[in-house]
């Protein structure tokens, strides 16, 4: 059985010491770096943009988890591959074409991953699941940090891993929103591999223990 990743969410980091953070994250038990763009269209907020991610990509020694919650995400993918990013997941429901998307993706060398918000059905990937990496569940409407996680993602990480074992994927889960050591181990029974945590992280006293003790939790 594989190990179950933790993947720290940059959005809720300190901006303002955003390279001591990252540091925080080199040298914690976390697998990844999640880092969400916002474009303050598809989602009613503004994240970072380029510059910014270049700053981390030159500081960050793990892998590096781009979520793109931007309207047409196609005009960026070569872009976000230029800045160091290894998987760079977009939204079903910003994508005409996903199936064109997911192949220009990878034709860059990186990972595909595809995001659903909480309202979006499993069954859209049902053509396109072989073709995806990373699968990442939004367990809170998109846009903002600390908010509460929505009961019903349990449902869907079975309903996923349902569909992914049927296909005979290899895509990996991953939960976005919410995640707290409340839920984490509930979560992983369903499917899910991959635990996106930010605030729960961030705003912890004592960030490294918080993610050792999450990482062992999720994989206990």
């Amino acid at each position: 059985m594989s190990s179950k990743l933790i993947a720290p969410s940059i959005l809720a980091a300190d901006f303002a010491n955003l390279q001591r953070d990252v540091e925080m994250v080199n040298n914690s038990d976390a697998d990844w770096f999640h880092i969400d763009i916002m474009d303050g269209v598809f989602v009613p907020n503004i994240s970072f943009g380029m510059p910014v991610l270049q700053a981390i990509t030159k500081h960050a020694k793990k892998t590096i988890d781009v979520h793109l919650m931007i309207v047409d995400p196609d005009r960026y993918i070569k872009t976000f591959s230029q800045l160091g990013s290894d998987i760079l997941t977009v939204h079903f429901e910003a994508c005409t074409h996903l199936h064109r998307t997911l192949q220009a993706i990878k034709a860059e060398d990186m990972k595909a991953g595809v995001a659903l918000n909480p309202h979006t059905n499993i069954n859209v990937l049902e053509d396109t699941i072989n073709n995806i990496d990373l699968v990442c569940l939004m367990s809170v409407n998109p846009g903002f940090g600390g908010q509460s996680f929505i009961e019903n993602t349990y449902n869907k990480v079975s309903q996923l891993k349902e569909l992914i074992n049927r296909k005979g994927a290899s895509t990996k889960i991953e939960i976005d929103g919410g995640v707290t050591n409340k839920n984490a181990l509930e979560l992983v029974n369903a499917g899910a591999d991959v635990l996106v945590a930010g605030s729960y992280v961030f705003k912890s006293s004592n960030q490294h223990n918080t993610i050792k003790d999450l990482k062992a939790l999720a994989n206990s």
